[in-house]
C-alpha cells in the first residue's frame, strides 16, 4: 500500500513540476522583454535560481548526518542537467544557442567544477570551503547582473505597449512557478526515495541517481518548455546557470552548515561531470546541439547510470 501511495504522490509531484516550469518560463520571458534583458541572462539568473531550489532543499535537509546525499545530489544533478536535460531536449528539437556561452558561461562552469575538485583533495569540504563557495557565488552574481545591465537590448519602439500590471503579473508567475517547483520536487524526491529503498539502493546511489534525477526534473521540464516556445537561450542558460549555482550556492550552503565528507570514489563522478561539460563545450562550437549530439549525450548518461548502479 505504501509503495502505491508513493507512486501516486510521485506522479502528483511531476504534475506540479510541469505547471511550475511553464509559469516560471512565462514570467521570465515577460521580465526579459520589459527590462530589455536578454533571454540568456534571464535563463541564467531568475530561471536557474528557481529550478535550483529543489537541490537546495534536498541539500539543507541532508546537511550533517547525510552529507553523502548532498555530494551525490550536486554532482549527479550537474551530470543529469547536461546528459539528460540537454540530451533529451536536443533529441526533440535542435537547440540553437548563443555563441557567447563559449567565451564566458561554459568556461565559468568548468572553472567552478575544477574548484570543487581542488577543495576536495583533503578529503572533506569544510565550513571554510563552504564560505569560499558562497563568496564565489556573490562574485558570479555581481558579474552576471553587471553584464546584464551593460548589454541591455535596444528598446523596440514598434512593440505593443504593455499594461502597467504586467510586471506584477510576471513576478506572480515566477513566484508561483518557484513554489510549485519547490513543493513538487520535494514530493517527487521523497516518494522516489521510498520507492528506491524498496529495491535496496544505498544512500550514495540514491543521491547520484534518484535524487539527482528528481531534483533535475525542474530543469528538464523548464528547458523543454522554453525550447518548445522558441526561447532556446532560456533553456540552455537555465542549465549552465543551474550547474554553476549547484556548486557555488547549494554545495556552499551544504558545506557551510556542517561540512561534507569526500569519499575516494567520488572522483570518478567528478571526472564524468567534467567530461560532460567539455562535451557540451565541443558540441556548442557549431552554435547548435543537433539530434545526433542529443542522442550521444543521452546515451552517455544512461551508460553512466548503469555503471553507477553496478559498480
Amino acid at each position: 500500500m505504501e509503495i502505491i501511495l508513493s507512486a501516486i504522490l510521485t506522479i502528483v509531484g511531476l504534475v506540479m513540476l510541469c505547471f511550475g516550469g511553464n509559469w516560471l518560463v512565462n514570467g521570465g520571458v515577460v521580465i526579459a522583454k520589459k527590462f530589455r534583458i536578454s533571454n540568456l541572462v534571464i535563463g541564467m539568473t531568475i530561471v536557474a535560481y528557481g529550478t535550483s531550489t529543489p537541490e537546495l532543499a534536498a541539500s539543507v535537509a541532508a546537511a550533517g548526518e547525510h552529507s553523502a546525499i548532498i555530494l551525490g545530489n550536486i554532482v549527479g544533478s550537474n551530470i543529469a542537467n547536461i546528459g539528460m536535460v540537454i540530451g533529451v531536449a536536443a533529441m526533440i528539437v535542435p537547440v540553437v544557442v548563443n555563441k557567447s556561452l563559449l567565451r564566458k558561461e561554459i568556461p565559468i562552469m568548468l572553472a567552478v567544477s575544477f574548484l570543487l575538485v581542488l577543495i576536495s583533495i583533503d578529503g572533506e569540504l569544510s565550513q571554510y570551503d563552504g564560505v569560499l563557495l558562497l563568496f564565489g557565488l556573490g562574485v558570479f552574481s555581481y558579474y552576471t547582473i553587471k553584464d546584464a545591465l551593460k548589454h541591455r537590448e535596444k528598446k523596440d519602439e514598434n512593440s505593443i505597449k504593455e499594461k502597467n500590471n504586467v510586471y506584477l503579473k510576471a513576478i506572480g508567475l515566477i513566484g508561483i512557478g518557484i513554489v510549485l517547483l519547490y513543493v513538487g520536487a520535494i514530493i517527487t524526491v521523497d516518494n522516489a526515495v521510498i520507492l528506491a529503498k524498496e529495491f535496496g539502493l544505498s544512500e550514495k546511489i540514491i543521491g547520484l541517481t534518484v535524487i539527482a534525477i528528481g531534483t533535475s526534473l525542474p530543469e528538464l521540464i523548464t528547458s523543454l518548455l522554453a525550447i518548445k516556445k522558441g526561447h532556446s537561450d532560456i533553456g540552455i542558460g537555465n542549465i549552465i546557470g543551474s550547474n554553476i549555482y549547484n556548486i557555488l550556492m547549494i554545495m556552499g550552503v551544504g558545506a557551510a552548515l556542517g561540512g561534507v565528507i569526500i569519499s575516494s570514489d567520488v572522483y570518478v563522478d567528478y571526472a564524468v561531470m567534467i567530461i560532460f561539460s567539455v562535451s557540451l563545450l565541443i558540441a556548442l562550437k557549431t552554435g547548435v546541439v543537433n539530434r545526433i549530439m542529443g542522442v550521444g549525450l543521452a546515451m552517455g548518461y544512461v551508460a553512466y547510470l548503469i555503471i553507477t548502479f553496478f559498480k
